[in-house]
């Protein structure tokens, strides 16, 4: 993905790593924004990735919106609602990425860079990770629903109302990230858990995605019943087939991922 200037993408062992390189905070803008759609969309068209690391270049995941370049543009008639549109596709490129991502948080989430964080699959964060929505005291608002996603009803209320911010260990006591290690084992601690995932068979980890994407917001009867299909569907696979096999033969599966 060497036409993208903002997002790297290094691709090794079924994982693709990707970090957000927009010094010196990360930033987002436009062009962060749509290199993060596509290389996203990338990502779910590419075979040879099992699962994807995303994290910030640098001391900080995500500082949220570029408020200096948005309070100095000059903008027309439907520049506002573009931008906006942008920033929702830039996050939902993450939600709805066929592949798992792991958010690697490396410092500060804030506003936009919460809402990245929030779109990925499973999070871990290093002990200088921090995240919060100080859109009120810039005029601004958003990432409220993204929070809720993550944090209970008197917490988010307050990180919005308040600008709080939520720091490493107190995201690991309250169970919204899998891990708050020392920052310099942050990526290792991430590529274990990749490396976990992309053991797996990538046919039944892309359904177990996509199940739970859309069982979210589903009563428990018609979610329960949408896995049940997904279960049907997964069980006429090549993949769940060798799983079967090598779990009664006592040996590791070899998946193809058909």
């Amino acid at each position: 993905m060497d036409d993208l200037k903002m997002i790297r993408v290094q691709v090794a062992d079924h994982i693709a790593v990707v970090t957000m390189d927009n010094p010196p905070v990360n930033a987002q803008n436009a062009e962060l924004q749509d290199e993060m759609i596509r290389a996203f969309d990338r990502i779910s068209d590419l075979d040879e990735v099992r699962v994807a690391v995303l994290t910030g270049k640098g001391k900080c995941f995500c500082a949220g919106v570029d408020i200096k370049a948005r309070a100095g543009a000059q903008r027309g008639p439907g520049d506002a609602w573009r931008g906006m549109r942008y920033a929702r596709e830039c996050f939902h490129a993450i939600m709805e990425c066929k592949k798992p991502v792991i958010a690697a948080i490396n410092g500060p989430a804030l506003g936009a860079g919460l809402a990245v964080a929030a779109s990925c699959d499973i999070l871990v964060a290093g002990e200088s990770a921090s995240v919060g929505l100080p859109e009120i005291d810039v005029g601004l608002m958003g990432g409220g629903r993204h929070a809720m996603r993550l944090f209970g009803h008197s917490r988010a209320r307050r990180m919005m109302l308040t600008g709080y911010r939520v720091p490493g260990p107190e995201l690991y006591r309250l169970g919204v990230v899998e891990a708050c290690v020392p920052d310099d084992r942050l990526m290792d601690t991430a590529m274990d858990l990749a490396r976990q995932i992309a053991a797996k068979s990538p046919i039944a980890s892309v359904t177990a995605k996509h199940a739970l994407n859309t069982i979210e917001e589903m009563t428990l009867r018609d979610g329960y019943r949408f896995e049940q299909n997904m279960t049907v569907n997964l069980q006429g696979t090549e993949d769940s087939k060798e799983a079967m096999r090598a779990f009664i033969e006592k040996r590791k599966p070899v998946f193809k991922g058909r």
